[in-house]
């Protein structure tokens, strides 16, 4: 059984389409339904369905589906054993959230480039909670996002990259004697309150007895950001990094202390076959 066939698989029952699994896999559609005719030729039945306009896996499909996906981390990790040189075959998977493509990443990813050239890397955006759970699944080799509320798996490394305290976000023109005050005053846009940051700065808030003006709630700093630089209110949010200056539209204060913080770090597996890749880049983030 050839595993490319088995990768080929796994990106259509994730894909929904032949199509789309062919273009994440970078071959011509055909490659992949004649790669899905032998692999259901050689387990002896039908994997895959169409419903409509989309492809899913059949009762037998789903039953292998799973298995497919450990078949495929056992030969990636033999692969990484296999390698010639001092580190596992790359790619490095990273994950990391959107705020830290937008700030850590790039200079962590030139230094990287520089000390390991041959070595590529794959990234992958998401949420703090996604990408640990896909780190734990051994689905990426490493991810850099905010710590949970609860402690770390003890399955997991984690290096402290950079700790956040909460700011009061607000327009450069607008007149800031007292943050408190402001939240209170002026029209709010909140942190969605189901991530740690936005958990962080909703307590706060209520252990100061402020109940703010909401008028939008989302998950996204950058986004919120944009929002307050538009004059649609103030927001508080962690003290996040930014690639070049900050935004002249806006200004951050400081919150009376204590102020919570949130800490941005790096994440990987103790004990893998892949886990000398987290190793090295965790090692350029101290040679900061």
């Amino acid at each position: 059984m050839d595993s490319r066939f088995l990768q080929s698989f796994i990106a259509v029952v994730d894909c929904g389409s032949m199509a789309d699994a062919a273009r994440r896999l970078d071959l011509p559609p055909t490659t992949v339904a004649q790669q899905m005719r032998a692999l259901e030729a050689d387990v002896g039945c039908a994997l895959l369905t169409r419903v409509g306009r989309t492809v899913r896996p059949t009762v037998v499909g789903t039953r292998i589906v799973e298995h497919a996906r450990e078949v495929l981390k056992s030969v990636e990790n033999l692969r990484s054993a296999a390698s010639a040189t001092e580190l596992p075959a790359g790619p490095l998977r990273l994950g990391a959230t959107p705020t830290a493509l937008m700030g850590l990443v790039p200079p962590l990813l030139r230094r990287w480039m520089s000390a390991h050239p041959a070595v590529r890397v794959y990234i992958e955006p998401g949420t703090s909670s996604l990408l640990l759970d896909q780190v734990q699944a051994g689905h990426l080799d490493a991810a850099i996002l905010v710590h949970p509320a609860f402690a770390m798996p003890k399955t997991c490394e984690w290096r402290l990259m950079r700790s956040e305290a909460l700011i009061l976000l607000a327009p450069r023109d607008m007149k800031v004697r007292d943050p408190l005050l402001t939240a209170a005053r002026e029209p709010f846009i909140q942190y969605d309150r189901k991530v740690v940051a936005g958990k962080m700065a909703d307590e706060y808030l209520r252990g100061h007895s402020i109940k703010p003006k909401v008028r939008f709630e989302l998950d996204g700093i950058e986004q919120i950001a944009q929002l307050v630089a538009e004059g649609f209110g103030v927001s508080i949010l962690p003290d996040w990094p930014v690639l070049g200056p900050p935004d002249a539209r806006t200004r951050r204060w400081p919150l009376p202390p204590p102020s919570p913080s949130r800490e941005v770090g790096m994440v990987w597996l103790r004990s893998s076959v892949r886990s000398p890749l987290a190793a090295a880049l965790s090692e350029l983030i101290d040679s900061r």
